[in-house]
């Protein structure tokens, strides 16, 4: 007797959660219905990673490069299933292999990033000196329409390594991989509301996530030209900050510490 199948059912990710959007709406991706993210869903995920901002980002870095490499590890458990779902074949299976890769290379340099970052500056002066990198607190970021995963895992691991929290716009024509990672985060010990999880239209959602005032930094890495100067625009009216696009698709610390300010602090000798 062959054993039924139940059809997946994409779902957001806001708070820890899986839902529909609070407007029941989807859209169709070939056969799947795949929910359709209103502002108010951007307004509840962002809410919940600003309240998650203050435990995330005082978490030792050493801990949040474990729980990196424990979402590594889930996706590597899991490869099988996120093949399939990106169509199979051998580009997809290189895909999730450096997906893997990527996490725990930001595993890695989560503890780093003081010393990539950070230096002590010499002053004339009875003083110490020392600017150390913090997070800039909570990502807003659209990924890609292709691929559809590989950049988002990137740049949600780099900001989430060094303690920001990241609400991510999935891929609008291909946004399963993406909504799937969610259970990646939900298993792989990232609390909740640090990393949050939507689908739907760019031309509704953009504009909420870049005049949001909760939203510290924008990540427009999978925007067409248009739709990031529109994002830049909203930005420059909040004075929200507006992350580069890397010229290289490799990921590395350079993308880690673009999420990230620098902090100066001044302490007289021998005090």
């Amino acid at each position: 007797m062959t054993a039924p199948t139940v059809a997946k059912t994409p779902k957001l990710y806001i708070q820890g959660a899986f839902c529909r959007s609070e407007s029941d709406r989807v859209y169709p991706v070939g056969r799947v219905n795949v929910p359709r993210a209103s502002r108010k869903d951007v307004r509840d995920a962002v809410r919940a990673a600003r309240s998650a901002l203050p435990g995330w980002s005082s978490r030792t870095a050493y801990n949040r490069g474990q729980v990196l490499y424990r979402v590594a590890e889930m996706l590597e458990a899991r490869r099988r299933e996120f093949v399939r779902v990106g169509g199979g074949g051998r580009a997809a299976g290189r895909e999730v292999d450096a997906c893997v890769d990527v996490l725990v290379y930001y595993a890695g340099c989560a503890d780093k990033l003081s010393q990539l970052g950070g230096s002590v500056n010499q002053v004339a002066g009875p003083y110490f000196t020392f600017t150390v990198p913090e997070p800039v607190g909570v990502v807003a970021l659209v990924a890609p329409e292709r691929p559809p995963l590989l950049p988002l895992l990137t740049h949600m691991a780099a900001a989430l390594c060094g303690g920001n929290t990241v609400v991510a716009l999935v891929a609008e024509t291909a946004p399963l991989a993406g909504l799937l990672a969610a259970e990646l985060l939900a298993t792989g010990d990232v609390p909740a509301g640090a990393a949050a999880v939507l689908s739907g239209l760019r031309s509704e959602l953009l504009a909420p996530l870049g005049s949001h005032r909760d939203v510290d930094a924008l990540d427009p890495v999978g925007c067409t030209p248009e739709q990031r100067a529109e994002l830049e625009r909203r930005a420059a009216d909040g004075v929200t900050r507006v992350l580069p696009s890397p010229s290289t698709p490799v990921p590395g610390h350079h993308l880690a510490l673009a999420s990230l300010e620098l902090k100066t602090i001044w302490h007289p000798v021998g005090v």
